[in-house]
């Protein structure tokens, strides 16, 4: 069995008395990539802000590498976990080197010089997203998938144990969709990211969560996860699910025109 590099048991998050998330349990072994899917709603930002710290539970426990996650220091956090999120930000004085650059500052005290290690850790990082003959580019004059990868060098050269991904896809081509997760997947390192795709979840990722509501419905592989009966109950669609053809793992079918003829209401009965 892998070794567990994060543990998050009876997490609970409440706002002004409504429950975002309720009692969400579940390990990350190391080297593996988690996808987190469900519904818009289904809590899945929430729970991975509650993972790098940018909110705070109402209960449960959180832990790194057998260290609970209000241990470490900002900087020791950022050293173990790097976050690319679902929007990508604005940055309009910074050329794409620059910016995949400022993935060294959590390994840099304040007057330390960029040394040559670094800027060899930045050219491979641009070399791995194939973003090298973009380096002196503005950031700003990438495409959405151009910045998704910069973002991603960045996260490169933080040299992270665990990779934290909020719709790392949103609003790319089914092309960049595939090049960005199948990168993400070269790295070797651990990965939990939210996926919107659910063939694009199964396809790339060795465990799935399964959140509605901010509960959670149901964990595990791909074929345990993405059945028939779950992905109608959760999202409320009629779907046939075989075996991809190539990595045989879950492949889902969608029926359309359900809502005139009632299929989902027999595919329930």
């Amino acid at each position: 069995m892998s070794e567990s590099v994060l543990d998050v048991e009876h997490l609970f998050w409440q706002v002004d008395g409504k429950t975002i998330l309720a009692d969400i349990h579940f390990s990350l072994p190391k080297g593996q990539m988690l996808g987190l899917i469900g519904p818009n709603g289904a809590g899945k930002s929430s729970l991975l802000r509650c993972l790098y710290r940018y909110i705070e539970p109402s209960s449960g426990k959180i832990t790194l590498f057998s260290k609970h996650i209000s241990n470490y220091s900002a900087k020791a956090l950022a050293r173990t976990v790097a976050v690319v999120q679902q929007d990508t930000p604005h940055y309009f004085d910074l050329t794409t080197e620059q910016l995949v650059t400022m993935g060294l500052t959590p390994h840099k005290g304040i007057f330390d010089a960029t040394t040559q290690h670094d800027r060899e850790l930045v050219d491979s990082a641009l070399t791995k997203v194939g973003l090298t003959q973009h380096a002196q580019q503005p950031y700003e004059h990438l495409s959405g998938g151009e910045k998704q990868r910069a973002l991603i060098a960045r996260a490169i050269v933080q040299q992270p144990q665990i990779l934290i991904l909020d719709e790392p896809t949103n609003h790319l081509d089914i092309r960049y969709q595939i090049q960005i997760l199948e990168l993400v997947a070269s790295l070797g390192i651990s990965v939990i990211a939210s996926i919107h795709d659910l063939n694009l979840a199964s396809a790339m990722c060795d465990k799935l969560l399964l959140l509605d509501q901010g509960k959670l419905i149901a964990k595990g592989n791909p074929t345990a996860v993405l059945t028939e009966r779950q992905i109608s109950d959760v999202f409320g669609v009629c779907c046939e699910v075989n075996q991809h053809p190539q990595h045989a793992k879950p492949l889902i079918s969608y029926f359309y025109g359900y809502q005139t003829n009632n299929r989902v209401s027999q595919h329930n009965d």
